[in-house]
This record gives structure tokens, C-alpha cells and sequence, in this order.
């Protein structure tokens, strides 16, 4: 009879040890302790300057302002002085060195913040060992003192968990020079007075951190939704120039394969190389056609319709003004140069730029009066409109709007190649300059 002997094997990691929630949280707790307090703990970190644009700075003179940047260094010394002068008069000991080590600690603050809190931690027993003559323990007056300075800085140097443990080894000292390690001399202890007061420190330092923190996010937050937002209005208003840059190409090219489709019906006895020539104009009308729907109609929206009615045209800005007038806009038109058909481009981008300043003027400046511009010059189209400051701006809130009008105006005339100006005048009021450029006829054949 053959034995057989079964062998179990254990893959490797299945047979590790599984660590109670307990002992992670303690292990993490601790990882933590060596990150924030012992890791780098006397790395040079210097204290930085205060910001010189804050309220209160903006109002000083300038000579003045720049002082201010100095500010949290001059409180720190200030520390150490009276940290230094409570030390100083209450020690039974060597005064100027029981004084070192009460103010040494609060002035590495500014340089070493980590280190100077272990620091602390080192002179507090040696100060108290020196003697008060009050018998404090286990922190003298200046140790305590300089202890609660510490905590404060490094705490509003560093973040909250690292003030937490600061906290806990404060209290853990706190336990250890209670229960006996110590002088007997001494008329009672002020942990309990160290603990309290450093946790209602430790506790408006993290609220400080916390709200400090909750704004920086809502800047940042603030800064990618206005450049979101920007971004949105031009990517829209870049749609709606590709629409109608679509409508316009389409109708010409749809005109061009039509004619050139009927074109040899209108010669008797057209020669074979005139319907090759034609044909091979229509093929290519359509093919344009084609690819022209096929890149600039992924831009339209699934419940954009085509426009029925033709786009306007300059032609069409007597209807635009007479609405606007029915507004409660006193507007005027003039007309120089001598009138002639523009690009259809040019046309419905000038009527466009015209309907959306005037728009900002109802806006921005109601009860105001405005002025068109259009001249027809060699070369090109100027176009200018113009409004006054509103009569009575106290009794009258503008609307706010969003601010994107000028966008699209710019853009519109960067897509012609043309030039634009926007600003204020001198009465208040508003202006803005455009010019399109258009080709002369020789220019196109050539």
C-alpha cells in the first residue's frame, strides 16, 4: 500500500499577515509624525516677507509700505524679547543663559520652523531645571512663553496635521513631567494651562488654515471658469461665423455649379472642348460643394435650421436701426463714399459688428445717443459707431452683460484680415473703428 502525501502550497503574499484597522491607523499616524515633524526638520525655510497690496498696506505711504513687508519678522523679535525678559527676571539661575534658551527658539522660527519647535522642546526642561524663582513647572515664565510662540508660528508655517502633533507631544511631555520628573520645589503645575491655552491657539490657527485654503480654491476656481467662459464665447461665437461663413460659400458655389451646368444650352452648337470646360467647372463646384458641407457642417448644431430668409446685408441696417430706435435709442446714419455691392462676407460681418455695438450701447449706456459711420473707401470698408455718455448714469443701472461682445467683433474682423479699435472717449462715451479690407476687381484677377 503506497502513502501518499499532499503538500499545501502557499502562494506567496496570500500568507501575509492581514494587519488590523487599528494598526494601520497607528502606522499611518506615525508615518505622519516623521513626515511633518522629524523628516527635513531643520531644513532652511525662510519666513517670507507680508504682501505690500494687502488693505491696510495700500493706504500707507510708499516709503512706509515697504517697511510692512517686514512685519511678521518684527513681531517674531518682539517674541523673543519678551520671551528673553521673562526668563531674564523670573530665573534663580544664570540670567542670560536661561535667556538663550528662551528666545533662541522663537527667532528659529523664521528660518527653521520644524526645528525650532524641537528646540523648544530642548530648552523647556532646562529652563525650568535652571530655576524660577516662583518654582513653575514644568514650564517658567519664559519657557511658557516661548513655547506658546513657537507653537503659533510653526503652526501657521506649517500645516494643521503638523500642529496636531506638536499638540500631542507638548501633552506627552506635559504627562511625563507631571508623574515625577522633576524638582520637588515647585508649588503645583501649569500643564493643564499650557494644554488648554495652546489648543484654543492650535484651533484658530487650523480655521485660519482651513479658510485660507477655501479661498485660494475659489480664486483658482474663479480664474478657470472667467478663462472657461472666455474660451466657451469664442469657440461659440467662432461656430456661429463658420455657419454663416457655410451659408454664404454654399449659396455662391451651388450658383456656380448651376451655370456652369446650364451654360452650354445657352450657346447653339457649343464646341466639345466648351461642354468639357463647363462640365469640369461644375464638377468641381460640386466637389467644393461637398467637402465645404462636409468640414464647416460638423460645426452645426443637431437643432440648428438654415435660415429661410436670406442673411443681411448692409442693405438691411435700416431695418436694425429702426428697431433699436423703438428701444429708446436716438441713433443717426451716415453714409460716405460711393455706395457699391460688397462680398456677402463682408457685408453680413459688417451688419453683425454694427447690430452688436449698438447692442452694447442700449446695454452699457441707456438713454445715451449713437452714431453709424459707414464709408466706402478705396480698398475697403470703414465703418464707425459711436455713443455719448448716458444723461443721467445715477438714475439709470446699465445691464450688466457679459462682456464678450467686443470678442466676437474681433473676431469677425481678424477672420477678414481687417483692423478694429474699442474704447472709451473723452465725454465718456464709447467707440468703435473697423475696417474691412475688400480686393478691387483687378486685384481678383490678377
Amino acid at each position: 500500500m503506497t502513502e501518499t502525501t499532499h503538500i499545501q502550497t502557499t502562494p506567496q503574499g496570500d500568507g501575509a499577515k492581514q494587519h488590523s484597522p487599528e494598526y494601520r491607523v497607528a502606522v499611518d499616524s506615525l508615518r505622519g509624525l516623521r513626515q511633518d515633524l522629524i523628516h527635513d526638520a531643520f531644513a532652511y525655510r525662510p519666513l517670507p516677507g507680508r504682501r505690500t497690496d494687502g488693505r491696510f498696506a495700500r493706504r500707507l505711504p510708499g516709503r512706509l509700505r515697504e517697511y510692512t513687508a517686514w512685519t511678521p519678522h518684527a513681531l517674531i523679535v518682539a517674541a523673543a524679547l519678551i520671551s528673553l525678559a521673562l526668563a531674564t527676571v523670573d530665573t534663580g539661575g544664570p540670567a542670560v543663559l536661561t535667556g538663550l534658551f528662551c528666545a533662541v527658539p522663537v527667532l528659529l522660527t523664521m528660518v527653521r520652523p520644524v526645528g525650532a519647535f524641537w528646540a523648544s522642546m530642548v530648552s523647556t526642561p532646562i529652563v525650568a531645571v535652571l530655576g524660577s524663582r516662583w518654582g513653575e513647572w514644568p514650564w517658567a515664565p519664559g519657557g511658557f512663553a516661548c513655547h506658546l510662540t513657537v507653537l503659533t508660528v510653526v503652526a501657521m508655517r506649517t500645516r494643521p496635521r503638523a500642529a496636531g502633533w506638536m499638540w500631542v507631544l507638548t501633552g506627552v511631555y506635559a504627562l511625563l513631567a507631571d508623574a515625577g520628573i522633576g524638582p520637588t520645589n515647585t508649588y503645583g503645575t501649569n500643564s493643564g494651562a499650557m494644554l488648554v491655552i495652546s489648543a484654543m491657539i492650535l484651533l484658530c490657527v487650523t480655521v485660519w488654515h482651513t479658510r485660507r485654503h477655501a479661498e485660494q480654491e475659489v480664486t483658482a476656481q474663479q480664474t478657470v471658469t472667467a478663462h472657461e467662459r472666455s474660451r466657451r464665447t469664442l469657440l461659440e461665437e467662432r461656430t456661429t461665423i463658420a455657419r454663416e461663413l457655410h451659408d454664404v460659400v454654399a449659396h455662391h458655389m451651388s450658383v456656380v455649379a448651376i451655370q456652369a451646368e446650364a451654360a452650354p444650352y445657352r450657346v447653339e452648337n457649343p464646341p466639345p472642348e466648351l461642354e468639357k470646360a463647363f462640365a469640369t467647372i461644375r464638377e468641381n463646384a460640386v466637389a467644393a460643394l461637398t467637402e465645404l458641407r462636409r468640414v464647416l457642417g460638423v460645426v452645426r448644431a443637431e437643432d440648428y435650421e438654415v435660415p429661410d430668409a436670406p442673411q443681411p446685408t448692409l442693405a438691411d441696417l435700416d431695418g436694425l436701426l429702426a428697431n433699436v430706435r423703438e428701444a429708446g435709442l436716438i441713433v443717426e446714419k451716415t453714409v460716405t463714399g460711393a455706395v457699391r455691392e460688397l462680398p456677402q462676407g463682408v457685408e453680413l460681418s459688417a451688419y453683425r459688428i454694427v447690430q452688436e455695438a449698438l447692442s452694447n450701447t442700449l446695454r452699457h449706456a441707456p438713454g445715451a445717443t449713437a452714431r453709424v459711420e459707414i464709408g466706402y473707401v478705396l480698398g475697403g470698408l470703414g465703418l464707425r459707431v459711436v455713443n455719448d455718455a448716458p444723461p443721467n448714469p445715477s438714475l439709470i443701472k446699465p445691464s450688466p452683460g457679459a462682456g464678450h461682445g467686443i470678442t466676437g467683433m474681433r473676431e469677425r474682423v481678424t477672420m477678414l484680415t481687417g483692423e478694429m479699435t474699442a474704447g472709451g472717449t473723452e465725454d465718456g462715451g464709447y467707440e468703435v473703428t473697423v475696417f474691412l479690407p475688400v480686393a478691387l476687381p483687378g486685384e481678383d484677377d490678377a
